[in-house]
């Protein structure tokens, strides 16, 4: 055939390059906007998206480094096991993945450090890990954590952003909700304060715990909070949801938080609210 006999054209003077010039792992696709960005530039805006100001969730180590003094933050030693109640193969193997990805023991970091030179107990969730999902030794390291910051007078923060309780643990995970409640209530006759800030996404039975509790609520723009999803409340009621619906804004709204605050901002709101209520109650 008369195809068969086309050759290509090609340039002699030119040789072709197998190597591609594009680093690998160096860029990120932006969930909202769909553009592609260079990760350094997310890092270096607060991990924020500079095209569409959309909030990538971030490591549980990288919020430290945005809200802590530098080299101040202490963790807490807590030597806890997580348990296999349900003898479920794949829980095993799955932490064990989950722990060499991410180089943690659990979805929550507790210690304590100073934000703008004031002391507080600060508990970090971890979306990586199970996305945040309480089990036991989450639930037994926040309970900790407010009894510290009841012996060592300092206020509590607790950045929350999660999926709910572990299922992989049954019942033990649903009764974390009533324990961390609890430790609540003593800290609350502490006469201590307790921050809560709801990240995106916190739902299930972190948000139907300790983190609608707080003394003061605070969200990032655009978080998705509460406790099931919408596609489940809408099949459930049988009705269309608001515009909105669950979002922060739609929260602040109507009155179930108190302000939302921009990533950037987060720092000096929190140390302003510490340095407001020391030295009286809250």
């Amino acid at each position: 055939m008369v195809v068969d006999k086309i050759k290509k054209r090609t340039n002699p003077n030119i040789k072709p390059n197998k190597k591609v010039d594009i680093q690998v792992g160096k860029w990120i696709k932006c969930d909202n906007c769909k553009e592609i960005l260079y990760k350094d530039t997310i890092k270096e805006n607060d991990s924020i998206c500079p095209l569409c100001n959309h909030y990538f969730r971030i490591s549980s180590n990288r919020r430290i480094e945005q809200i802590v003094d530098i080299g101040t933050y202490e963790e807490f030693k807590i030597n806890i096991e997580t348990k296999n109640p349900l003898k479920l193969d794949e829980y095993e193997m799955k932490l064990k993945m989950v722990r060499e990805k991410t180089g943690l023991d659990e979805a929550v970091k507790c210690g304590t450090g100073k934000i703008n030179g004031n002391d507080a107990v600060i508990c970090i969730m971890e979306s990586n890990f199970f996305m945040g999902s309480m089990g036991s030794v989450v639930g037994e390291k926040i309970t900790y954590s407010i009894e510290q910051a009841i012996k060592l007078k300092m206020p509590l923060i607790i950045f929350s952003v999660s999926g709910g309780a572990r299922m992989q643990e049954g019942i033990i995970s649903l009764m974390q909700m009533a324990k961390t409640s609890a430790a609540l209530t003593k800290l609350d006759e502490a006469g201590l304060l307790y921050i809560s800030v709801l990240t995106d996404p916190t739902y299930g039975g972190v948000t139907a715990s300790f983190a609608m509790l707080g003394d003061i609520i605070l969200a990032e723009p655009r978080a998705m909070i509460g406790f099931a999803g919408p596609r489940v409340i809408e099949q459930t009621i049988k009705e269309e949801l608001p515009e909105g619906f669950q979002t922060a804004e739609f929260l602040l709204e109507h009155g179930f938080i108190d302000k939302i605050v921009k990533r950037e901002d987060m720092k000096e709101t929190l140390a302003r609210i510490i340095e407001l209520h020391k030295g009286g109650d809250k």
